[in-house]
């Protein structure tokens, strides 16, 4: 029986490498955006060409009512899912926490934290067991700037990211009995679109003489971790994060 993923902020960068990849195993892939239609469009095209089924949904998660709604249209269509990456997520421009505004640390907050803290509980409610759900696995993205810090660059996304990690240690623990498994995954320097949000389009190049592996990771290095806590393989993980940092 195929499985199906939720992938969220799927039109670029990880998730959609991670989109591709599920489809390359063998899942039908339900493709979240924000924004980006023609991203997600292309990459519900890819998975399509593996043979698997995807269908895109439109949603802004920064707010609990824009989850609520993502998953009124799943329900809608009348998904059952096997399997959430809880991606979505989005940097500011780089600078220090004392010339950060109060609107941009909300902003970071809701998009980075608050949003897949929803997103967790509302396909918890669908996958446990208790629920009347069949279980499965929730895959939490972090950030090795959730340990490191991210000093004069975004420590709000960092602080965000490192609430995210606790989420995956407590949900994990809660679901435990529930056939729902919870991991995540750190990445570290990854050559993605969402250094050019931050201001700094090249910062994946820039940083990789000072990386232990003196390069930088790809979106597609951190779906094979991703996939694999979402499969079968992970199958006694969960409550934990590991980091694909190439050493960071």
């Amino acid at each position: 029986m195929t499985k199906t993923l939720l992938v969220t902020g799927a039109s670029s960068g990880i998730g959609a490498a991670v989109a591709e990849l599920a489809a390359e195993q063998g899942w039908d892939v339900l493709v979240h955006y924000n924004s980006n239609r023609d991203g997600a469009e292309d990459t519900a095209s890819k998975v399509q060409a593996k043979g698997q089924r995807a269908t895109v949904f439109q949603a802004d998660l920064s707010g609990a009512d824009g989850v609520k709604a993502l998953f009124a249209d799943i329900d809608a269509a009348n998904v059952k899912l096997d399997g959430f990456i809880n991606n979505s997520g989005a940097v500011a421009v780089n600078i220090p926490v004392m010339e950060m505004t109060p609107e941009r640390i909300k902003t970071i907050m809701d998009v980075n934290l608050l949003g897949p803290f929803h997103c967790a509980a509302e396909a918890s409610r669908r996958m446990a067991r208790s629920r009347g759900g069949h279980g499965g696995a929730i895959i939490n993205i972090s950030s090795m700037a959730a340990e490191l810090g991210s000093p004069n660059t975004y420590v709000d996304y960092a602080a965000a990211k490192a609430g995210i990690d606790m989420l995956t240690k407590g949900l994990g623990l809660e679901l435990a009995a529930d056939g729902v498994r919870v991991a995540g995954v750190r990445p570290g320097v990854i050559d993605t679109p969402i250094h050019g949000k931050g201001g700094l389009p090249d910062r994946a190049t820039d940083l990789a003489p000072s990386l232990p592996m003196k390069r930088s990771g790809s979106a597609r290095e951190v779906a094979e971790a991703v996939m694999w806590l979402a499969s079968d393989k992970a199958s006694y993980v969960t409550g934990t994060t590991i980091n694909v940092s190439g050493g960071r």
